[in-house]
Formats: C-alpha cells, structure tokens, sequence
C-alpha cells in the first residue's frame, strides 16, 4: 500500500521514532483475563517489534514501537522464543498467548509468510492464541491456515473504532461497517473467535456525544459477534491529535467518561467488555478520587459485576 497525501501529512506532525531493535521484543505481561463463558484465563501478552501499519490512523500511537521497512524474516520468531524462554514456570500456567505487534499479523510485510509455521509451533501449547489485524487482513486464506496451525483456538482483535459516521470517515482508517461486518462474519463462520477494539473520546466525536458513541460501537461490536470487546480512550502524542484539540475537533477523554461508558455496557450478555487501562494516569480527572475510581475499573474488568459508583465530595461525583 502506497502513503496517501493524507498519510504522508499526519506522519510529518510526529516525534522522530525511537530506534527499534526488531529482534528484540519490547516486553511482556502476565494477567487474569474473563472470557465470555465466565472463566477467568491466565493470558499471556507479548509485544513484538515489527513493521508499521500502513494505514496511518489519525489517533494511532503505536507506530513508535515499530521497525522502519518490513521485518525481517525470523525476527518475530527469535522475539517469541526469547520471551517464553523466559517465561515463569510456577502455576498457573498462562492458557492464553497475545501477540501484539502494533500492525497487522495478517499482513506479510509485518509477519513474513514464512514465519507463520514457526510462531504457530511456539504458541502450540497454548489453549487460546490471540493476533491483531485490519479488518481488511483478514478475510481470505492466510487467517485459516494459520487458525489450521495452531494447537489451540484462535482469536483474532479488530479495531472497529467507532460507529460514529463522521467520524470514522475522518480517521484515516479506510474501514466501512459492511468491510468490517464481513471480515467479523469470516471469523465466525470459520471457528475463529472475535474480539473489538472500541475507542473512546475519537476525534470528531463531540465531548458531550462521546460515551453515546462508544456504547453505540460496542453494541454494534457485539450484534457482529464479538466475545471480548476493549474500550481504549484516546490518547494525544502523535501531533495529529494536538493539531485536531487545536481546531477543536479533539477533546481527551476523562477518567469519568471511560466509567461511564464501561457501566453502561456491562449489562451486554455474552460478551465480555473491559476498559483499557492503560496509561490510565494521563486521563483528566478527580485527583482526590481518581484512585478509588481507577480500582473500581480494574474490580469491573475482572468480574464483570456491576457496583455502585464512587462518591468524591471535591468533584461532586456519585
């Protein structure tokens, strides 16, 4: 895929990008993580380093954690097999694997093909491996072959973003609902399990619309088929973003809004729906409640169980 005009202009608005060492992943996490039949998986996710996204989203910070060219062939895998070197063998083991690469898994530029049968036999011993893809990666043989490879159950996490049609015009993402609706249908028909990428706070949204918004995608996420669905608040630092808040297209969300959004989609059966936290520190809110609020967040994300809100005499919240 050639840059755009459009492309081309919001990556000149951005901070040099740090040197990446693309046989070396950026890191690791272990986590507790429910899953949509009501169990909760130990998950493992790991962070490659490989190719940028072609696309060149508006509010996309995730090309610093990518190499400039295509990756290299055998470098994902040499990544991979560090980290679970590495690993920490005391129970419980992880079920779950996440292999984020900040870009398309589906996309040989940033996954060589000849690399796929090697990372599916390092992950084989995982019940549940998870990739991330553009709707528009994913349809078509090379999602089935690599779900053939595995020893356990693939998912793969798609970026939806927002439903709000004015926005998702403006985000340079070159994804319609029907793209999006078919490459869900793909999935499912095919044994391979859906989870969604939700923004909250995109630019173009008004502030006031903004948790609307998000809940509308998330029930659009859902009646796709999706079983896990992420609500990710949008985060500044890419120049684009600034340049957005200075027209007055771009508010940042509040820690508020992202509760908010998270309780209004929690009675959704079936699916199971969290709110991202990370960098949670950087979202504008109470600092006399925000800790009590964030813990409330992490509780939600893990059972799933609604709870009453936290009262703050400073901001007047409850």
């Amino acid at each position: 895929m050639s840059p755009t005009a459009e492309d081309r202009r919001i990556r000149s608005l951005r901070a040099p990008k740090p040197a990446v060492d693309p046989y070396r992943a950026h890191g690791s996490l272990v986590e507790d993580e429910r899953r949509p039949d009501g169990t909760v998986e130990r998950a493992l996710t790991v962070f490659l380093a490989g190719a940028e996204c072609p696309f060149t989203c508006s509010f996309c910070d995730l090309w610093r954690w990518t190499t400039n060219g295509p990756t290299p062939a055998g470098a994902l895998p040499a990544q991979l097999a560090a980290v679970l070197r590495s690993l920490d063998e005391s129970p419980p083991r992880p079920g779950r694997i996440k292999l984020y690469n900040a870009s398309n898994f589906f996309d040989p530029r940033a996954v060589p093909l000849v690399d796929r049968p090697r990372i599916a036999e390092l992950v084989a011993s995982f019940a549940g491996v998870t990739v991330e893809s553009h709707a528009s990666t994913v349809v078509g043989p090379a999602t089935l072959e690599f779900a053939r490879r595995l020893g356990g159950r693939l998912e793969v996490a798609v970026g939806l973003e927002t439903v709000h049609p004015t926005a998702a015009a403006r985000l340079n993402k070159r994804l319609e609902l029907n793209a999006f609706a078919r490459a869900a249908q793909h999935l499912i028909d095919n044994g391979i399990d859906l989870r969604v990428f939700v923004l909250l706070g995109p630019p173009h949204v008004p502030a006031d619309e903004s948790v609307e918004w998000t809940v509308r995608t998330v029930e659009h996420a859902v009646q796709c088929g999706a079983g896990v669905v992420s609500i990710i608040p949008v985060r500044g630092g890419n120049g684009e973003m600034e340049r957005l808040a200075q027209l007055g297209a771009f508010t940042p969300p509040t820690l508020a809004q992202l509760e908010k959004a998270l309780d209004r989609c929690l009675a959704l059966s079936g699916t199971v729906v969290t709110a991202d936290l990370w960098d949670v520190a950087l979202l504008p809110g109470c600092a006399a409640c925000r800790e009590r609020r964030v813990a409330r967040l992490r509780r939600l994300n893990e059972s799933g169980i609604a709870e009453p809100p936290v009262g703050c005499i400073e901001c007047g919240a409850s």
